[in-house]
């Protein structure tokens, strides 16, 4: 089985960062509404590009102060037919949101690169159902034409990468790391666990990795592990194999619920932001391939800092 790829530029320095949890932080500590958990409208006016950017610049500034590459998300893990209908967006008007985003993205990023810092900007993909239940399987050629059009839609606009985060079954992940090879875009498969450390749909993360990896032949640059407490996949990890060499990043939550707690809660669980640093700390020492650290629900630019002071 191939190890991570170094293609990707903020894979071939020592730690690349991502932002944490935009939607819980947006909702649970600014006090906004996002139907449907969706961050993409706020592209749509100014105010929320506002503050779209301002969020973002919390993390870029971080890495920047570390020297440490970002790799600088678009708000678009909801940006798919199903939940755009929902929202009331038509399948050009996410076309053109996708478009705006990277814009936006490449926008924000331009001053960092030009003081010398790497900032990919990463197209992102979410599951077309619920995140936390495989409630809408596809087969991988079903997939590939769901998330063709907001593959081809970043390229177009100038993504660097697509990720899919937030994977619960492997055949979504297959599809889209098909549709990304087809439009000549590297892609990162994310894939998040339950307490087992088994996905949502019952398989193994080696199990969903070497999936993804023999009906691709080897496509995605890397796996990552997102939406789930490092305590959830602590002893997956300990297993050993060399499929781990594909995992090449985290985002953890800061939270050790469950995904059936967490989607109940009505407050926000933003843990420990010292333990979570000396728990990427520890999974470092064991795992130095993983590179890309950041944070997923209930974590803010306090676990990212925390993160870096622990791994640095």
């Amino acid at each position: 089985m191939n190890p991570v790829t170094t293609d990707l530029p903020h894979l071939g320095t020592s730690i690349a960062l991502t932002d944490g949890g935009l939607e819980t932080t947006l909702v649970f500590l600014e006090g906004m509404d996002l139907p449907c958990f969706a961050a993409f409208p706020l592209l749509l006016d100014a105010a929320g590009r506002d503050r779209l950017d301002s969020y973002f610049r919390h993390y870029l500034d971080i890495a920047e102060r570390h020297g440490l590459s970002f790799v600088l998300d678009t708000p678009t893990w909801r940006a798919n037919p199903d939940w755009g209908e929902k929202l009331g967006f038509s399948r050009e008007a996410l076309v053109d949101i996708d478009r705006r985003a990277v814009a936006q993205a490449k926008a924000l990023r331009a001053p960092y690169v030009a003081r010398g810092m790497t900032v990919p900007v990463n197209g992102v993909l979410g599951p077309r159902g619920d995140g936390y239940r495989p409630d809408m399987k596809m087969t991988p050629v079903e997939a590939s034409d769901y998330h063709r059009d907001q593959v081809v839609a970043f390229r177009d606009a100038g993504a660097d990468m697509v990720s899919a985060v937030t994977m619960n079954y492997p055949e979504e992940a297959v599809g889209i790391a098909c549709a990304a090879m087809g439009a000549g875009l590297p892609s990162v498969i994310s894939f998040t666990v339950e307490t087992d450390g088994r996905l949502p749909s019952g398989e193994s993360l080696r199990e969903a990795i070497e999936t993804v990896d023999d009906e691709t032949d080897g496509a995605p640059a890397y796996f990552m592990i997102n939406c789930a407490h490092p305590s959830h996949f602590d002893s997956v990890l300990a297993e050993g194999g060399e499929w781990i060499r594909r995992i090449g990043g985290v985002r953890a939550n800061a939270s050790a619920k469950s995904h059936a707690e967490l989607d109940a809660a009505t407050e926000l669980d933003p843990g420990d932001p010292a333990d979570l640093g000396q728990r990427y700390r520890a999974m470092r020492d064991r795992f130095g391939h993983i590179k890309v650290l950041g944070g997923c629900c209930g974590t803010d630019h306090r676990h990212i800092a925390a993160i870096c002071d622990a791994c640095l």
